[in-house]
């Protein structure tokens, strides 16, 4: 099949939910990836932050095989034991923050985030969720209502009640916010989609104790910031912030569909058996490769090459930064998870297009910005070819 039959088909019988490139990309191997006509790119967004040990990955390609020969799904699902979801849970345990002690697995982060919504209100008997502006936590009408960006709300309405905002980073918003109807905080240790914002360490600790105070749930959203993305394994443990839940997907199983929710002993105590479940939630496959890539992380010491990629990072577009004053307005992020905000949508659109041009593929976010997330275990030649690709593209378009 030719790229023209893959765009009319795909043109003709997907659901016209995105704006596509004309790219009809094949098969990818590391941070490369080729489209049926032989050309080859370089890949700055890991599948939307999934990939994160590259495309076509060995450990998971051979965990795909041995598994997909001895069991795809349990008869009775999650009614019988596996032994490839015993064995993610014991790693998971090795590098999750010691007060998480309990584990269900979901198919995306959106149903974790749901979940975790729907079991704090079970929890506290509390119906109201406190959520932040810009924030983004999937596109289930439940997480979408817990979204605080107008452009994944307003066209849903009605959407689900009982959602209230404040501003990320703002203590005295939230203290005001977190009355006796606030079941859960839901919130990004950092905003990824939203437009990569940090906030300082002392706002996510007080944070916490507000919440404990209060006896509002806090659930810490790491579906995007998970697994090394931006250094350590999880953000909030590294932070030493004890939440009630943290939800993960994206990187945990490099890019197979697949997405858990950890929570304290004490939050676990407070349910009954049917409280929750799913078809496919912890089939052996997903488990066997989610073990697989956390495995990899851990014994390859993938952190320490997101730290020094960052420095990198940083130190390049920084000079970026002060050669194009009027054109970059900000460099921000940790780890692998950066963002280069541009003066205007169109100078980010601009960039974007012509750094496909050049082979690169990039991710424009929040209309102003282009976010960079590569795979986790990119090399620092690679690392700098994409960099100096973008560089290039930013000469061209600013001049």
């Amino acid at each position: 099949m030719s790229s023209q039959n893959t765009f009319e088909i795909e043109d003709k019988y997907m659901a016209p939910f995105f704006v596509k490139q004309k790219i009809s990309i094949d098969r990818g191997e590391g941070i490369f990836v080729w489209d049926e006509d032989g050309n080859r790119y370089m890949d700055f967004t890991s599948g939307w932050g999934v990939t994160c040990i590259g495309h076509a990955a060995p450990v998971i390609t051979e965990a795909l095989a041995v598994q997909g020969k001895k069991m795809l799904q349990n008869p009775n699902s999650g009614l019988t034991y596996s032994p490839a979801r015993a064995g993610l849970l014991s790693v998971l345990m090795k590098v999750l923050p010691s007060h998480l002690t309990r584990i269900f697995f979901s198919n995306s982060g959106a149903e974790a985030n749901d979940a975790a919504i729907k079991l704090a209100r079970k929890v506290t008997n509390r119906l109201d969720v406190i959520s932040t502006h810009q924030s983004f936590h999937g596109r289930t009408i439940s997480t979408a209502s817990a979204t605080g960006q107008a452009s994944h709300r307003e066209k849903f309405n009605p959407l689900m009640p009982n959602y209230r905002f404040v501003t990320y980073g703002n203590l005295e918003e939230l203290e005001a916010a977190l009355d006796e109807n606030a079941a859960a905080f839901i919130i990004e240790p950092i905003q990824g989609e939203g437009g990569v914002h940090i906030p300082s360490r002392e706002y996510l600790k007080k944070a916490q104790g507000l919440c404990r105070k209060n006896g509002t749930l806090m659930i810490a959203d790491e579906v995007q910031t998970g697994f090394c993305r931006t250094g350590p394994m999880f953000v909030s443990g590294h932070l030493g912030i004890e939440v009630d839940f943290l939800t993960m997907a994206k990187g945990i199983a490099g890019g197979f569909p697949f997405g858990a929710f950890a929570m304290t002993e004490k939050v676990a105590q407070a349910f009954e058996i049917g409280d929750h479940g799913g078809t496919y939630c912890g089939n052996p496959l997903g488990c066997a490769v989610a073990h697989a890539v956390i495995q990899y992380l851990v014994e390859n010491k993938v952190s320490e090459n997101v730290a020094h990629m960052e420095t990198i990072c940083l130190e390049t577009m920084g000079q970026w930064k002060n050669r194009f004053p009027a054109a970059i307005v900000d460099i921000r992020g940790k780890g692998l998870l950066l963002m280069v905000e541009f003066a205007t949508p169109d100078l980010a659109g601009k960039v974007s297009d012509e750094c496909l041009k050049q082979g690169l593929f990039v991710r424009q976010t929040q209309g102003i910005g282009i976010r960079v997330f590569p795979a986790l275990n990119i090399r620092e030649e690679e690392l700098k070819q994409g960099l100096a690709i973008m560089q290039t593209a930013i000469e061209t378009v600013v001049g």
